[in-house]
């Protein structure tokens, strides 16, 4: 038809319109094709080097180093070098002179300065824990209140995975400039250790026999190291035991398994008659405060009392009272309950 351009006549209309310089830098002319071409080999350039991340990570590096957050390290800082590298190739390939981009550079150094200072700071800082690995993907780590897995490291930030499934986004610079807790830095075995308290009439080796077997009965406590239990202190009212045990697969849930073992250790404990701490008053303070607590309660016509539980202690030392325990072992004492100010409520169950 009339007036209408063949196709190679509009091909060469297109090609001289994406072909027109658009701006100069340096004695280099930047065209629509050229930026077309500078954004098409980046997009290439990109998306081959995460490739060669996942080669690195999944193939060639899973025989030589057995570690997995080592192996995403060596592959994300070769990431970064193919992409950081890459990108002047391909300036250079499309004609533009490098050289004078170092008015560019000092702009875009004025703007880092100004505004981009956490930008830059968290990339460096991303940059330092790739090298010097202070926590790698898979560590269980403690950052402040956040307590988590690391699940990715990114070039500005960590991602951590708490135990109630969410992730938590943190900026690479608190890493490096506040103090991280690794709990699996070297490996992933966690001590975890047990309080137990018991009465002054239970047997020492005999609490020792059965928390060491309670702990290797749970299938999820190590035999290397080897449990132990350690007497740590003569209580006021219980002898203060501490069973400690080892596990790599809890190190997510350790309040879990302590609880499991506390579990394990009351239903130990009631097979083998073995007394943990009582809230009654079995121990001499007890029954003066029992003495001098009842009469009280009497006369204020009352069934519960509180007594401060040091000036009934000082006076349950007194001989009268280790004798009268030695005249009337099963004497019934009333009910107590400690609350935070040091007072003791004695409550008389025959009320």
């Amino acid at each position: 038809m009339p007036g209408m351009l063949s196709l190679p006549d509009a091909f060469l209309h297109a090609h001289r319109f994406i072909s027109r310089p658009l701006l100069t830098i340096g004695q280099s002319q930047i065209s629509f094709y050229t930026i077309l071409s500078i954004v098409l080999a980046v997009s290439i350039l990109y998306v081959a080097a995460r490739l060669l991340k996942r080669f690195i990570v999944n193939r060639l590096l899973v025989d030589t180093v057995k570690d997995e957050g080592t192996r995403l390290a060596l592959g994300t800082i070769t990431q970064y070098l193919v992409v950081f590298f890459g990108f002047f190739v391909v300036l250079q390939s499309a004609g533009i002179d490098l050289s004078a981009l170092t008015v560019l550079s000092g702009t875009i150094g004025i703007g880092i300065g100004f505004g981009l200072q956490n930008i830059a700071n968290n990339f460096f800082s991303g940059v330092i824990i790739l090298l010097e690995r202070p926590v790698k993907v898979g560590d269980r780590i403690q950052v402040g209140e956040i307590n988590g897995d690391v699940v990715r490291i990114a070039i500005r930030s960590t991602t951590i995975l708490t135990n109630d499934n969410i992730n938590i986004i943190i900026p690479n610079s608190e890493f490096v400039s506040n103090q991280v807790i690794n709990w699996s830095h070297n490996d992933r075995n966690l001590r975890v250790t047990v309080p137990v308290g018991v009465s002054y009439s239970s047997d020492p080796e005999e609490v020792k026999l059965v928390l060491l077997q309670v702990a290797d009965d749970h299938p999820d406590i190590l035999q290397t190291p080897r449990p132990d239990v350690i007497f740590s202190d003569f209580g006021s009212s219980s002898l203060d035991f501490e069973l400690r045990v080892w596990t790599k697969t809890r190190i997510q849930t350790p309040k879990i398994l302590r609880s499991e073992m506390n579990f394990r250790i009351f239903e130990a404990f009631k097979k083998r008659g073995l007394r943990f701490l009582s809230l009654r008053p079995t121990s001499i303070s007890g029954a003066v405060m029992f003495l001098f607590g009842r009469k009280k309660m009497r006369a204020a016509g009352k069934a519960e009392k509180k007594v401060n539980y040091f000036q009934w202690h000082n006076t349950a030392e007194s001989c009268f009272g280790q004798l009268f325990l030695m005249l009337f072992p099963r004497l019934h004492a009333p009910s107590c309950q400690m609350d935070n100010e040091g007072m003791l409520s004695m409550v008389d169950d025959k009320a």
